[in-house]
């Protein structure tokens, strides 16, 4: 029997060690916590369908200008982080120009097109529809401009991908929600989109699932990970030391810090990300996405969840509540939020990739180590799809989609040239 030890048992692990265990393997998911605690337990519960393209960084000078001045908030920095997020940054950058980002696009849409099918298969499995709502959410926008925009937009990924959307008037999005107080200029509805109450839940659902398949969950310390005598990897666990033949390394943004130790060099773009709970207020019937101000408000199990945009910190630098700030204050101008639940909020990390998509694929010079991370805003809609995928590469069997674009060389290839397109 073939045999894995995967770390990492946020949404893209847990995946992971489902399809394997599917195929008949041995199957050990090891992490410091609980599984789906860490980023995949902060994000907006949004599995996004309609996401065909990744995010570009913007090549608008104004744009940039708001964004340098502190005038937009779904994007913030401090500038004594620069000097560690300017290198990925700039290629991130590089890889938005139209030509580089339609090619990635192009590999995206390949696997968010998978996206729903494959959550389908898992939670019918784990029994967890009571966490899933199947009506999409929608986008708020305060100005006409903006809105046509989007519109335009959408139409496109409607004419390329047949994904449906409906248009709303101020008035047809103040009669879907009540309780706003401000419905803007109007919105977009993608109507595809799952929704889900409890975004830690549903990997904790998925890990329920595992473990049922006959997988083993353990604690330990993903930096014990080392090649063992016999020619596989081994790890020490709450349990001892555990082997396996092979080992994938699904630690998100943790990813590429451990693959430092094996001399392999992996840019990301590490966005920090907060949410917060509130009870007793207005409830949302879906999430909703408010343009102008970044955050995205969410009915969750927990009351509404206010998940911010992105944050470039110092790596382990203390928090910043700024963005949440004007994010609950835009909030409750739209409708009554209620009180905090948490003391404190939670802090999390989005895995974004230089060219926007996820490192998928074997380790080139060691045999056995799998790689399995990068995957930015979309590791909960894109774990089961990807999961899938490195099980079939590790089972020797015909992919569900072309493998090459998101293989761990391209990276390799890129720390000996000077152009970052190689």
């Amino acid at each position: 029997m073939k045999s894995a030890i995967i770390l990492g048992a946020g949404m893209v692990g847990v995946a992971t060690a489902i399809h394997l265990r599917q195929r008949g393997w041995s199957v050990v998911l090891l992490d410091r916590r609980e599984p789906g605690r860490e980023t995949s337990y902060g994000n907006a519960g949004i599995i996004q369908s309609e996401a065909l393209r990744p995010y570009p960084m913007s090549h608008a000078w104004r744009e940039l200008a708001n964004i340098a001045i502190g005038r937009t908030n779904d994007v913030r920095y401090r500038i004594a982080a620069l000097p560690w997020h300017l290198g990925p940054l700039l290629s991130y950058w590089w890889h938005s120009f139209p030509a580089r980002h339609a090619r990635a696009s192009a590999a995206y849409a390949q696997i968010i097109g998978c996206a729903i099918r494959e959550h389908e298969a898992f939670s019918r499995q784990s029994e967890a529809d009571n966490l899933i709502r199947r009506d999409g959410f929608r986008i708020l926008y305060r100005a006409q401009p903006a809105l046509e925009a989007a519109v335009a937009a959408a139409v496109t990924l409607r004419e390329a991908y047949g994904v449906k959307f409906r248009v709303m008037t101020s008035a047809a999005l103040k009669q879907a929600e009540p309780a706003l107080a401000d419905a803007g200029v109007g919105g977009v509805h993608w109507l595809e989109p799952w929704t889900v109450f409890d975004p830690g839940g549903l990997v904790l659902a998925y890990a329920n699932l595992f473990m049922r398949l006959g997988g083993h969950i353990v604690r330990g310390d993903a930096q014990s990970l080392s090649a063992s005598g016999s020619g596989g990897w081994s790890v020490i666990t709450e349990d001892g030391r555990m082997e396996a033949e092979t080992a994938v390394i699904a630690l998100g943004p943790w990813s590429p810090n451990l693959l430092n130790r094996f001399g392999y060099r992996f840019p990301m773009v590490r966005k920090r990300g907060y949410h917060r709970h509130f009870a007793g207020g207005s409830r949302l019937d879906l999430p909703l996405y408010d343009a102008a101000n970044g955050y995205v408000l969410a009915p969750m199990t927990r009351g509404a969840r206010i998940t911010t945009g992105a944050e470039f910190a110092p790596p382990g630098g203390k928090p910043d509540l700024t963005q949440l700030a004007c994010a609950e204050q835009a909030a409750r101008k739209l409708l009554d939020v209620g009180r905090p639940v948490e003391p404190k909020p939670w802090i999390g990390t989005r895995p974004c990739m230089p060219d926007m998509l996820p490192v998928i694929g074997g380790a080139p010079h060691h045999r056995g180590l799998w790689l399995h991370f990068g995957h930015g805003h979309h590791g909960f809609t894109l774990g089961p799809t990807t999961g899938r995928l490195i099980a079939e590469l590790m089972n020797n069997e015909a992919p569900m989609v072309d493998p090459f674009p998101y293989r761990p060389e391209r990276y390799q290839r890129q720390t000996l040239s000077v152009n970052p397109e190689l």
